[in-house]
């Protein structure tokens, strides 16, 4: 892609990002969302891949639909209230169409179906942005209005995301469906807790997108897509393909890794509210996704190739790892060791 085509691009996701969670109108936040959408098409469809062009048609009438269906939203409830605040959100019909419009826009189950194949059609790049970047816009759309929503709709939506996410990812080869459906598991996660914590929400979104960034650009260092490669991989830089196994594990959310902090505030939070059940429900339903992480581990660092089956010899590379993959790992990893001593200078 042309550097130029490449600056627009990046600059006018910011920009979107920028303008939608600074803004409390409306209006302003619906044009920020557009922006965003027309500024990551072009780098979707960048390979001229017909499974990316598949991937960027699929990603504009996803997003367009969700955009009408905000837009929609707000217009319904500044006609019954005249009031185009964001946070003053009171007509019950606005309120079940923001929901639907912002789980079209995130991937949450039922409207999650986008998602994996949106991912499997991108590039590592454009699938870190996808799994992050995009969707902190939304999730702020979430946390502003998460005082005029229904808790038992989002409940709903939350368990079933986190058992879909895990139970689509066993039979997965493909990383970067894996992951796609890790995303969809970790949005269930951030949806229970929305009604009550709504920080807790944005805390558990900001440690997703810095464990999740790690794996992406240790998979973008190795040049891994399938799991019959990341076999292979340990011979080119062994010891970051271990640092990658202890952050998939710290995405897993084994302790004493950075993953488990939020699922540990989380499961606390839901006790306090008294809702032990969902709690247990939603841990148990983590165990599923627990498996396709370990595998992913075993096939980076224990699985040796067998000798009878002729593979590409992967050679060691010099390709440098670059400062930005070093800090997010060590934040992916050590941030929880280390969150007692930040809270305690806080």
């Amino acid at each position: 892609m042309n550097p130029q085509a490449k600056l627009i691009s990046a600059t006018s996701l910011l920009l979107g990002t920028s303008i939608t969670i600074s803004s409390n109108h409306w209006m302003m936040a619906w044009v920020g969302l557009e922006i965003n959408t027309l500024a990551i098409l072009p780098l979707i469809s960048k390979s001229h891949h017909p499974r990316a062009i598949e991937a960027s048609t699929k990603y504009f009438l996803t997003q367009a639909a969700a955009s009408t269906l905000l837009l929609f939203s707000s217009m319904t409830n500044a006609w019954f209230s005249g009031q185009w605040d964001i946070t003053q959100l009171t007509h019950p019909m606005s309120c079940m169409l923001l929901t639907t419009a912002i789980s079209i826009k995130l991937g949450l189950v039922p409207f999650h179906f986008w998602f994996p194949e949106v991912l499997q059609g991108s590039t590592m790049t454009t699938c870190l942005l996808l799994a992050t970047v995009m969707k902190f816009p939304p999730i702020t759309l979430f946390f502003l209005a998460s005082p005029s929503l229904n808790p038992t709709l989002l409940s709903l939506m939350a368990i079933a995301s986190a058992a879909l996410g895990g139970w689509m990812g066993l039979n997965q080869t493909q990383i970067r469906k894996v992951l796609a459906f890790s995303s969809i598991a970790h949005l269930g996660w951030m949806t229970i807790i929305l009604i009550y914590s709504p920080n807790l929400t944005l805390t558990a979104f900001y440690l997703y997108t810095v464990t999740t960034s790690a794996i992406f650009f240790i998979l973008n260092t190795t040049n891994t897509l399938k799991l019959s490669t990341m076999m292979t991989a340990w011979t080119k830089i062994p010891p970051l393909t271990t640092i990658f196994m202890l952050t998939l594990l710290s995405l897993a959310g084994l302790p004493p890794l950075t993953g488990f902090l939020p699922k540990w505030l989380i499961i606390q939070e839901l006790t306090k509210q008294g809702l032990t059940i969902m709690a247990t429900t939603i841990t148990l339903l983590s165990l599923l996704g627990l498996f396709f992480y370990l595998r992913l581990a075993y096939c980076a660092t224990i699985t040796l190739p067998p000798n009878f089956i002729n593979y590409t010899k992967q050679w060691q590379i010099s390709k440098p790892t670059n400062i930005l993959t070093t800090t997010l790992t060590t934040l992916s990893i050590l941030l929880l060791p280390l969150s007692p001593m930040v809270f305690t200078v806080s």
